[in-house]
């Protein structure tokens, strides 16, 4: 399988502070790769830094083989990226913000009329696009937020915490559209912190604690390693606890 994310020997220091140390992983074409971990591990950090948000302080990041810190502009129009808050272009209508990252990717006007209506419609926000984002919900905001990562049909979704404020419904379909994604021979890298669904949604795993990665493998792997601990939150809770 060829790796849609490759990150090597990541390091990311603030001052003296080292928040992730060395870490190498891969995400691959045709999976769902869950990137879970306390809150503080480094979860957020690394993410930032695959989507060049922030800058490597030694280590490289490649999307489908182009480097984010030499080819930035090539490279982020490879991926959708969804932060960890959806509090953003808040005076902005819904359907205004949706339109302006389709400009941004120079996403077709037909193919985005398309999406919009039915991306729209399964998240149950059609009859509020209309509306200022500063006048949604939470959820609601999550939901457009997504919406806008993805218009422009990239070959990479990399999701901070996606689920969050999500109502059962609106969770149930974006891990429908995240199988529907890779199903096509596309990649899914998400962080989440609700253990269980990563057991039932994920292919492959990440562990990462205190910025040291502990595991990058399929959770099938993972398992055979562990066969006395029956479930993701026993082997996740074994590893953290033990791995200090």
């Amino acid at each position: 399988m060829i790796s849609l994310i490759c990150v090597q020997n990541f390091t990311k220091k603030y001052g003296d502070k080292t928040v992730v140390n060395n870490i190498s992983f891969t995400a691959k074409d045709g999976a769902i790769t869950g990137f879970i971990g306390h809150n503080g591990a480094g979860k957020s950090t690394t993410i930032k830094a695959i989507t060049g948000v922030i800058k490597p302080t030694s280590g490289s990041i490649s999307i489908n083989g182009l480097d984010i810190a030499k080819d930035g502009k090539k490279a982020k129009l490879q991926f959708g990226y969804v932060s960890d808050s959806p509090d953003h272009f808040l005076r902005l209508s819904g359907i205004e913000y949706l339109n302006f990252m389709a400009d941004i990717y120079d996403a077709p006007a037909q193919g985005r009329a398309a999406f919009i209506e039915d991306y729209a419609k399964r998240f149950g926000i059609y009859d509020s696009l209309k509306n200022s984002i500063l006048s949604y919900s939470h959820g609601m905001r999550q939901k457009i937020m997504v919406m806008g990562a993805l218009i422009h049909n990239p070959s990479v979704w990399i999701l901070d915490e996606p689920l969050t404020g999500l109502d059962p419904q609106s969770a149930f379909e974006l891990k429908q559209m995240m199988r529907e994604h890779v199903s096509k021979g596309n990649s899914v890298f998400f962080s989440t912190h609700v253990l269980e669904v990563a057991e039932k949604l994920c292919d492959e795993i990440c562990i990462i604690k205190s910025g040291e990665l502990l595991y990058n493998g399929t959770l099938e792997e993972l398992k055979a390693t562990h066969k006395s601990q029956a479930s993701l939150e026993n082997i996740f809770l074994e590893l953290t606890e033990t791995k200090d």
